[in-house]
């Protein structure tokens, strides 16, 4: 995708986007979007939603206004000096993006693990297919993505379709499983009961690890770069944080609405179970799909974003950059096959990993727009957006200690 050549980005003469730019922007919103919406999302989502019933919904509402600041910073400061995260890693100091590029390879490769599997089990909800078999056809899917001669138009396409189709399939099980919404919306001010894991939880797992970076690079690698480009990069980390609070108040709506009327989710399997709980049979097949469509989708999301962090925008060849991100697919999916399915301990090491990227990642962005205006090509930093910044990055500190927490556990 960033891999092939991509059309230039133009402004249409009546100072409007032009139609290659809107398409590019859209990508990746959808994208960021798209990768934060994965089999953990679903997962997270289910299960606070069981814990905490309405009260849930102040902390979905908490989590969007701290993802929003942080994905502006991070997205503004990519997109208007037009380098990588690990390449200002390095100008701040040297070998610290290659730190933080370990970091995210690790995690992304354990992760991806846990995306197959997903896709593997939405193939076994909609087709009762041998989920390692469903993993690995779904994984020949997105390597025949990145493989086709516009493989950057296909991904931008797909996440699209895709992530509206899951949007759409969600909202049908929210409305046939009846939620009380008058008590959510009451409780986004009024909450309940206040829970801090559920907000930290929910900002790691929407701009934690490669997410963040997702869509800035993808803007990177199609020409959406520099101050004059403020205004597209701005709409676009915003509405990518937008569209992923939408499903993640959709799904929370729909499982809200199943456990209202008192079902019982059991353990395991909770989101499956509430989709067939609020739509029989036919709400089991929407959860394969809605499940398969995150999975794949996170699969590119994280192979792209991935690559892009160990390979340079000018001194890598496009073939190269496509070989390593099937490879890394490739790599994944044959992990997964062999095991099942992502190895418990391997998972709290990678979210480990991601939780200790988010500071770190954020802080060498959130530096360069303090300290390094030279990087900027004359474009003036707002000094209400670093705030913003710096105050949300206090909680990513939060985070890395929680995500480090389970490894020191693991050990004792």
């Amino acid at each position: 995708m960033s891999h092939l050549p991509e059309q230039p980005t133009t402004t249409a003469p009546s100072g409007r986007l032009a139609s290659s730019t809107r398409s590019t922007l859209l990508g990746a919103m959808f994208l960021m979007a798209t990768s934060a919406i994965g089999p953990g999302f679903i997962t997270q989502t289910t299960t606070f939603t069981v814990q905490l019933g309405a009260a849930f919904a102040f902390a979905i509402a908490v989590s969007i206004v701290i993802d929003i600041a942080l994905q502006l910073n991070a997205w503004r400061v990519i997109g208007v000096t037009g380098r990588r995260a690990q390449e200002l890693g390095n100008l701040v100091l040297p070998g610290l993006g290659w730190v933080m590029a370990g970091f995210l390879l690790i995690g992304g490769l354990v992760f991806n693990v846990g995306n197959v599997s997903g896709a593997g089990l939405g193939t076994d909800a909609m087709f009762g297919l041998d989920p390692r078999i469903g993993g690995a056809l779904s994984a020949l899917i997105a390597i025949g993505i990145f493989l086709s001669r516009r493989a950057g138009v296909a991904v931008d396409r797909i996440v699209v379709v895709l992530g509206l189709v899951m949007i759409a399939l969600t909202t049908y099980i929210a409305i046939t499983s009846g939620p009380p919404v008058g008590e959510a919306l009451q409780n986004v001010v009024l909450p309940e009961d206040v829970s801090f894991l559920a907000i930290t939880t929910l900002v790691g797992g929407t701009i934690g690890g490669y997410i963040v970076y997702a869509g800035a690079h993808r803007l990177l690698d199609s020409g959406v770069t520099g101050p004059e480009h403020v205004r597209d990069i701005t709409r676009g980390s915003i509405t990518g944080i937008v569209i992923t609070g939408i499903m993640r108040v959709i799904l929370f709506l729909a499982i809200l609405g199943v456990v209202a009327n008192g079902a019982d989710l059991g353990a395991e399997n909770q989101a499956a179970n509430a989709f067939q709980e609020a739509a029989g049979e036919i709400g089991l097949r929407v959860f394969g799909i809605v499940l398969w469509a995150a999975s794949i989708t996170s699969v590119i999301g994280a192979s792209y974003t991935s690559v892009s962090f160990v390979t340079s925008r000018t001194g890598t060849s496009d073939r190269t950059r496509t070989i390593l991100v099937c490879a890394f697919i490739a790599v994944t999916t044959l992990a997964f096959v062999l095991v099942g399915a992502a190895p418990t301990t391997l998972l709290v090491f990678a979210g480990a990993f991601n939780g200790l990227l988010l500071p770190l990642g954020i802080a060498v962005l959130l530096w360069v727009a303090t300290r390094r205006a030279d990087l900027f090509h004359g474009y003036r930093y707002p000094r209400w957006l670093l705030v913003v910044g710096w105050t949300a990055w206090l909680l990513t500190i939060y985070l890395a200690v929680n995500s480090v927490r389970p490894v020191i556990d693991l050990f004792s």
